[in-house]
């Protein structure tokens, strides 16, 4: 029955991805769209609409909210607190201010050293996490935290520092790509983000009986031979890799990582191979979704995706907060 549904799943993915080739501000047929997949034609227009422009749109966007939905997972088991997710934990706020502190200072635009500098901001931002965590030698999954959420603030405010002393038309550009955006999916870098992805979720489930243990509490996962220090460390790298990557790739996107592995779990468990791939094409088709949305919903504008994706997790969240008053009361 699981298998079933999700094949249903892979099913809708596939789906959703052709619509995406499809949907926008110019219409193209799903027989255009089969022609450009199987038989490109760089003469016709709406083939390479498909090919040029909605294409890598789509797959980085698939391959966003795979990853991020993933790097959730993995902290949501770390922590085991089923509401932590990059942001949380400041890994993505310090992706962004790598990110700013290279365009501001120095001007690339590239996406390899963008990466590079996102994943140098995330890493500093886990450092400064699992130095403060472990300051007394040993790690209490509050102090994590509410240290992470510390140093989403820092991280933050130094990169609102920044855009202050920037150039105004830096400022913008700067602002949009914070704000969440695919415009920038390109062919040629598009490798970075698909090995990055591809990879995390293979470490997560060939790891997954180590992160299993670790559910049962440090304790007990020490008593089944994990060494919970060495692989919470590696987890949080791993994760810090996935956000940093494709912060770099996208802007800031939130609460995918947070809302896609809570929604999973009331459905099937991710203790399982089949659960955690289930969340990564979830958070693939939610992405997917969104970019569609985000380029219809204006005519001749393109909207934010953050700003999608925070309108959508804020109306999950509230309504699963009452949800379980409703049912407390009961």
């Amino acid at each position: 029955m699981r298998f079933a549904a999700s094949n249903v799943l892979l099913l809708v993915c596939l789906f959703t991805f052709v619509c995406s080739l499809s949907i926008g501000a110019v219409q193209v047929d799903f027989y255009d769209v089969w022609l450009a997949l199987w038989s490109y034609d760089n003469t016709q227009l709406a083939q390479k609409i498909v090919i040029e422009l909605r294409l890598p749109r789509a797959v980085l966007a698939f391959l966003a909210g795979a990853g991020l939905a993933t790097a959730g997972l993995i902290l949501q088991t770390v922590t085991r607190n089923p509401l932590a997710d990059p942001y949380l934990f400041g890994i993505s706020s310090g992706a962004s201010f790598g990110v700013v502190l290279l365009l501001t200072l120095f001007g690339v635009q590239s996406g390899l050293a963008m990466s590079g500098a996102a994943l140098l901001g995330s890493i500093c931002a886990m450092s400064l996490l699992l130095l403060i965590a472990y300051h007394k030698g040993t790690a209490q999954i509050e102090n994590m935290l509410l240290a992470g959420v510390a140093l989403s603030f820092l991280f933050n405010a130094f990169t609102s520092l920044l855009l202050y002393w920037s150039d105004p038309q830096a400022v913008s550009a700067i602002i949009f790509w914070s704000l969440g955006s695919f415009s920038r999916a390109d062919w040629a870098w598009m490798w970075l983000p698909s090995i990055v992805v591809i990879s995390g979720l293979v470490i997560v489930i060939c790891f997954r009986r180590h992160l299993n243990a670790l559910l049962l509490g440090d304790e007990s996962a020490v008593t089944l031979g994990v060494n919970v220090h060495r692989l919470r460390l590696g987890m949080l790298l791993v994760s810090s890799l996935l956000t940093a990557v494709l912060v770099a790739a996208c802007g800031g996107v939130g609460f995918v990582g947070l809302m896609i592995p809570h929604i999973v779990r009331f459905f099937i468990s991710q203790a399982r191979v089949l659960g955690m791939v289930v969340t990564a094409l979830s958070g693939g088709l939610l992405m997917l979704w969104v970019d569609v949305i985000a380029r219809i919903i204006i005519e001749n504008q393109e909207l934010p995706i953050g700003v999608i994706t925070a309108a959508i997790g804020s109306v999950f969240f509230l309504s699963l907060l009452m949800f379980r008053k409703r049912t407390a009361s009961i």
